[in-house]
């Protein structure tokens, strides 16, 4: 089968998640594409890259390049509009926000002159934000690439550090707040290391969204009381510091639909803490992987438990590895084959 995949977002290609960090939509882009040509098909990713390369077996090319015979299927990623990309045998629209993005006049539109293009969902709660005909919508929960199912065992035993990966906007405010009124004047000693591409940029003097300065500013007053702005690194460095954490503080949004580094984290059997909202709800096995919590106090409780008591740790760290480590990115594109072969 011949497959091109679309995307308009950004300069990046197959070799950025190897080296540097990437986000979970784009890596996800990226580990479908490879699955796919390694079982067997021609695949071709069109986006925003720099340069024509071939990386694992799949051909990346500039998005506004020369004109391709049609494929058999083209994956259109995240917005309606690339399905006008090209002719194409069977067309999948792979959403990774909300499904109110397809209210918007292109997208609408471009449904409408592909009225056969099936829409694929990361979850249930992603599912639930469309209030379309109920067979063009379809669930491929995504892998996990394979630096995190491939990692050995946690070491988290101590010193007592937490993780964090929310973007700024998602409540990460709230979560400082919380560790440093609530959470680490019950554990003295205790480390936030806050994994944050936009912070760590402001902490060093670059150019950053006016909007944060208060919260990286909260941050760094904060290092007495274990704060660290960290940079992200690429998926085999970050695997390696989820097996020295002994807990992912997560605080989870309503309109979340992926939480990638939640998955990526519990399947190297990091332990988290989210509060019930949004994707988190389907990323940890409440009492067994970590904890959903339904309020402050409940957060609060759960990622003391998690850092201070060895037993709760352990515990949630085995049957995280037993249990979140059972979905490749090939589990997710034989879902696709079946999807486009029925």
């Amino acid at each position: 089968m011949d497959v091109v995949l679309v995307d308009d977002s950004f300069p990046f290609d197959g070799y950025t998640p190897r080296n540097d960090p990437l986000g979970g939509p784009e890596k996800a882009l990226v580990h479908l594409a490879e699955a796919l040509a390694r079982r067997g098909h021609g695949v071709t990713v069109l986006n925003r890259c720099t340069q024509p390369v071939d990386v694992a077996g799949v051909a990346w090319r500039a998005i506004d390049g020369e004109v391709r015979p049609r494929p058999d299927l083209l994956i259109a990623f995240r917005h309606g509009e690339l399905l006008d990309t090209m002719a194409a045998g069977r067309r999948l629209l792979w959403l990774a926000t909300p499904a109110s993005i397809l209210r918007r006049e292109d997208a609408a539109a471009a449904l409408a002159r592909h009225p056969d293009t099936t829409l694929i969902f990361m979850g249930e709660v992603h599912r639930a934000t469309w209030d379309g005909p109920d067979d063009r919508a379809k669930i491929v929960l995504p892998g996990i690439a394979p630096p995190y199912l491939r990692c050995g065992g946690p070491e988290g035993y101590w010193p007592s550090r937490a993780v964090v990966t929310t973007h700024p906007r998602m409540d990460l405010g709230w979560l400082l707040q919380l560790w440093t009124g609530k959470i680490e004047p019950l554990i003295k000693g205790s480390e936030l290391h806050v994994y944050s591409g936009t912070l760590y940029a402001g902490s060093l003097e670059r150019a950053m969204p006016a909007e944060f300065r208060p919260m990286l500013d909260f941050a760094l007053r904060a290092a007495d009381q274990g704060v660290h702005v960290m940079r992200p690194l690429a998926d085999h460095a970050m695997a390696d510091l989820y097996r020295h954490a002994r807990v992912h503080l997560y605080p989870g949004a309503e309109r979340e639909v992926y939480a990638a580094t939640l998955a990526e984290s519990q399947a190297t059997g990091l332990p988290a803490v989210a509060r019930r909202l949004g994707a988190a709800q389907e990323r940890i096995v409440d009492g067994r992987t970590g904890f959903l919590t339904p309020d402050d106090e409940g957060f609060v409780n759960c990622a003391v438990l998690c850092l201070k008591e060895d037993i709760v740790y352990r515990g949630r760290s085995r049957d995280a590895v037993q249990m979140q480590r059972n979905r490749s990115w090939d589990d997710a594109a034989a879902e696709i084959e079946a999807m486009v072969a029925a």
